[in-house]
């Protein structure tokens, strides 16, 4: 699958409004905690119609034009997780019917490749292809895969 668009950025724009160094500023948007409020945004503008869900506190990201519900991820040099994101990070565990429940309740993942900031592929993915990683082990035991696993999957759907 080729990517679905590209997010791009004024590098030096940006740094310059925000008075800091161009390579500090590529730090902050290739770290996906940081950047992901900024990419949730702009995915809104790249699927037209589509609105940020109602709170942070929403289990999704975006609502699309018929009331799908979409969840925005990062693909960063560590890889991607799909799973819900309560289940990632110290602390937290994987629950594999948590995560199948949260594939029956979303349409699809907007997943964008932040290493590649300034200008960014994102994919428009279904959840079901995703559903096909997970039933045939290509994902890991807990959703997450590392970034060329990612990159040779969505190369070949």
């Amino acid at each position: 699958m080729e990517p679905s668009g590209w997010l791009t950025f004024d590098l030096a724009a940006i740094a310059q409004s925000l008075h800091i160094s161009e390579e500090d500023t590529r730090k902050y948007f290739t770290d996906g905690r940081r950047v992901s409020f900024l990419i949730e945004r702009r995915a809104v503008e790249s699927m037209p119609g589509s609105r940020l869900a109602p709170s942070e506190g929403s289990g999704f990201d975006l609502i699309d034009t018929s009331g799908g519900y979409w969840e925005v991820r990062s693909l960063t040099k560590g890889g991607i997780y799909f799973c819900p994101s309560y289940m990632v990070g110290s602390g937290r565990s994987f629950n594999e019917s948590g995560f199948l429940d949260k594939l029956d309740d979303v349409k699809g993942y907007f997943v964008t490749d932040i290493t590649c900031f300034p200008r960014m592929p994102y994919w428009i993915i279904p959840y079901q292809l995703v559903q096909e990683w997970w039933f045939s082990s290509q994902l890991g035991r807990t959703s997450r895969i590392n970034r060329s696993a990612f990159l040779n999957l969505i190369r070949d759907s």
